[in-house]
């Protein structure tokens, strides 16, 4: 089965659980006005390696930039990247999009929550990973989670 616009959904254990750490990191962050709360996680072989959630670092830092940021190794071809919502492919902040740093990083496999809704940009970002060989997977059922956060956007619309 595939979301409406053609992008697979994972029913496996596994990238729900680590869903649902990148949840639990959403939840971690302060409500911006003009910004998501999101969280990440990278993972290698079913280990966690690195987790991070919006503006948990200084420079208005996303999630996905976050648990990049914290890793030593830069070569990343063999993990998973796990985010509560569609990586950013343009920042309002003018900082590099979280797609750009995932593509650099050679991660092969995004695991998303949600699409990232229109409220303040149009984002494209998994289709500018998936045109770069990038598979990328969402994962059902967890929308609600994902999206409860960011109720100071949501709402304004």
């Amino acid at each position: 089965m595939t979301d409406p616009y053609g992008t697979p959904y994972t029913h496996d254990a596994t990238d729900l659980k680590y869903m649902q750490v990148c949840i639990e990191e959403a939840n971690k962050s302060i409500p911006a006005p003009q910004a998501y709360c999101v969280g990440a996680a990278i993972v290698r072989h079913g280990e966690l390696l690195s987790v991070g959630y919006s503006r948990e670092l200084p420079g208005n830092t996303h999630a996905e930039e976050c648990a990049l940021a914290k890793l030593e190794d830069k070569n990343l071809e063999d993990c998973t990247m796990y985010t509560t919502m569609e990586p950013c492919s343009v920042r309002l902040s003018g900082n590099r999009p979280c797609v750009s740093r995932i593509i650099e990083a050679r991660i092969k496999r995004v695991v998303v929550g949600v699409r990232e809704p229109p409220n303040l940009v149009s984002c494209e970002g998994i289709s500018l990973l998936e045109r770069e060989g990038i598979q990328v997977l969402i994962v059902p059922d967890v929308q609600d989670a994902c999206l409860a956060p960011n109720q100071h956007i949501l709402k304004q619309k």
